[in-house]
C-alpha cells in the first residue's frame, strides 16, 4: 500500500507539471515564425500585391513596398516580444487588430508541406518531388506534384 502511494504521489506531481503547457508552446512557436519573418517576406509581398490590386498598380510597389516594411517590422517585434515572454501569461495572440495571429502569405499563392520523404508515402516507389527550390521566395516549379 505504501508503495501505491508513493507511486500514486510521483505520477500526479509529474502529472501536474506537464499538463497545461500547449499555452507556452503555441506562444514560443509563435514568436519563432514571426521573428523570421524578416527573413520570409510574407508581408511584403502581400502589401504589395494587396496595395496594387486595391488602390493602384502604381501605388504598390511604393506604398506597398513601404507598407510591407512596416508590417514586417511590427510583426518581428512581435516575435522577439512573444519569443522572450513565452514561459508568462497570457498565451493568447496579442497585437491582433494590427497583425494576423499567422503568417501571411498573398493571396496567389500559399505554399505547402515541401514534397519530402518525410511528407511523402511515395518513398518506396524510390522517387519523390517536390519544390525544385523551396528556398526561394516565390518558387512554384514543383516536380512530381499532382495536387
Amino acid at each position: 500500500m505504501r508503495n501505491a502511494l508513493t507511486f500514486l504521489s510521483v505520477v500526479a506531481v509529474a502529472a501536474l507539471f506537464t499538463s497545461g503547457c500547449a499555452g507556452p508552446e503555441q506562444k514560443l512557436g509563435r514568436g519563432m515564425s514571426n521573428v523570421a519573418e524578416a527573413a520570409r517576406g510574407g508581408e511584403w509581398r502581400r502589401s504589395v500585391e494587396q496595395t496594387a490590386v486595391f488602390d493602384s498598380p502604381e501605388a504598390g510597389y511604393t506604398v506597398g513596398f513601404v507598407r510591407g516594411f512596416d508590417r514586417s517590422v511590427a510583426r518581428t517585434g512581435v516575435g522577439l516580444y512573444e519569443v522572450i515572454t513565452f514561459p508568462f501569461p497570457p498565451y493568447h495572440p496579442i497585437f491582433t487588430k494590427y497583425l494576423a495571429p499567422e503568417p501571411v502569405y498573398p493571396d496567389n499563392y500559399t505554399p505547402g508541406l515541401w514534397s519530402d520523404s518525410m511528407f511523402d508515402t511515395d518513398t518506396y516507389v524510390g522517387m519523390s518531388g517536390g519544390d525544385v527550390a523551396p528556398f526561394v521566395p516565390g518558387s512554384r516549379f514543383k516536380v512530381f506534384d499532382n495536387n
